[in-house]
């Protein structure tokens, strides 16, 4: 800092700017019960930050333990916030579209804690070595290099296989709803405005239902679990909840949260205080979101009250009925290649009372590895997983 002020009175006649790079080593470097640098010359730093001749940008990486006395001095405080996808992919393209494919560049994409710095310089080193590596290897150097940096930075990366991708044999019509989906995406697409809760069994469609929401109206989609918000720190639940939110607003997209039970519990039967902000913190970025919000949870009756009322339309998705499950079984017949179902398949396959569009996925994998060899093979997988589901009973035989 003495520095800095010795700098101002050596440049006051010069046309220059100064920028001070990690200002948090002065301001934010105090403990838990020690006061910062700058605290402990807290008239001196205020009269430095007011009086000074030369313009000066300050970069810090966390301005959350400064002091407010200080952060009012400045002219002007913004905060660079992490590119969103559609940036994210400009920056690979320019830094490194030469050196990775299309699906590489999509995939890192996906990445929100990618910056322009992490591809900057795996760009850079790939680069230098360019010619001993070949186009091939160079892409998977650069996506090496990348994920590598990210995950030491203590940030997640992404899977090669998309969880926002949508299911193969994806239909609104294989789900049973109390409304008309289509009706409903056609709503969206007018206002471009709504907050929607999805609940209902596992596997019945309502994550997917977001994903081709995002498809037909040409948005893209943010999704975000209770791993992704819930922090172990007091209060950073509800700061990644408002980061969330406005992350959203920025990209101008379809904001998803699953497993909302974790966030919108009932207040009145909180144990805890930070259980009832986190409540408060959800319901407050939801009054205030002005683009479309899905939320989605297994668990309805646990939901706040006052929360259930901030939603305006609630969908409850079910099991299949008689002719959703077999027309979807026939599809699915029809897509792993095994011939047409007879009729006393098709009457197994109506007569199961828990079936969902998540079952047949999960045996479509299954397939990949563990082949079905007809469609009675695959009744009997079927049958498999709704029998595996807790608390279930299915009616079964010829009725």
């Amino acid at each position: 800092m003495k520095a800095y002020r010795a700098a101002q009175s050596f440049f006051s006649t010069s046309r220059v700017i100064f920028v001070f790079d990690e200002v948090e080593d002065v301001f934010s470097d105090g403990g838990l019960f020690q006061p910062s640098t700058a605290q402990n010359h807290k008239g001196w730093v205020n009269r430095m930050l007011e009086e000074n001749k030369i313009p000066t940008v300050w970069l810090s990486n966390n301005i959350g333990n400064m002091d407010p006395a200080f952060v009012r001095r400045y002219d002007v405080v913004f905060e660079l916030i992490t590119p969103s996808k559609a940036h994210r992919e400009k920056i690979l393209q320019d830094a490194c579209g030469d050196m990775v494919d299309f699906d590489q560049l999509k995939h890192l994409a996906r990445s929100e804690k990618l910056t322009p710095a992490v591809v900057s310089r795996a760009a850079s080193v790939v680069r230098s070595i360019y010619q001993e590596l070949g186009t091939t290897k160079a892409g998977k150097a650069v996506e090496h290099l990348i994920n590598n940096t990210l995950q030491f930075q203590g940030h997640s990366i992404p899977h090669k296989n998309d969880p926002n991708q949508l299911p193969e044999l994806y239909d609104p019509s294989y789900l049973r709803t109390d409304v008309d989906l289509a009706k409903v995406a056609e709503g969206l697409a007018h206002t471009r405005a709504g907050r929607l809760c999805l609940f209902g069994p596992s596997g019945t469609g309502k994550s997917a239902f977001g994903r081709w929401v995002a498809e037909q109206l040409n948005c893209p989609l943010l999704v975000k679990r209770s791993s992704d918000l819930l922090s172990q720190y007091v209060g950073g639940t509800e700061k990644n909840i408002a980061r969330a939110f406005r992350e959203a607003e920025i990209d101008q997209a379809i904001l998803m949260i699953d497993e909302m039970d974790s966030f919108l519990n009932d207040r009145r039967t909180a144990i805890r205080s930070w259980e009832k902000t986190q409540v408060n913190e959800m319901l407050t970025q939801m009054e205030g979101f002005s683009g479309i919000f899905i939320a989605s949870t297994n668990l309805m009756d646990g939901l706040d009250q006052a929360a259930l009322r901030r939603f305006d339309l609630k969908i409850r998705f079910d099991y299949l009925d008689r002719n959703q499950a077999q027309r979807l079984f026939s599809r699915y017949c029809q897509q792993l290649d095994l011939g047409l179902p007879s009729k006393d398949d098709l009457h197994l396959i109506g007569q199961m009372r828990n079936l969902t569009p998540g079952d047949f996925a999960a045996v479509s994998r299954q397939h990949r590895f563990h082949p079905l060899s007809s469609c009675a093979d695959l009744v009997h997988s079927v049958r498999a997983e709704c029998v595996f589901k807790e608390g279930a009973c299915i009616s079964m035989g010829f009725a």
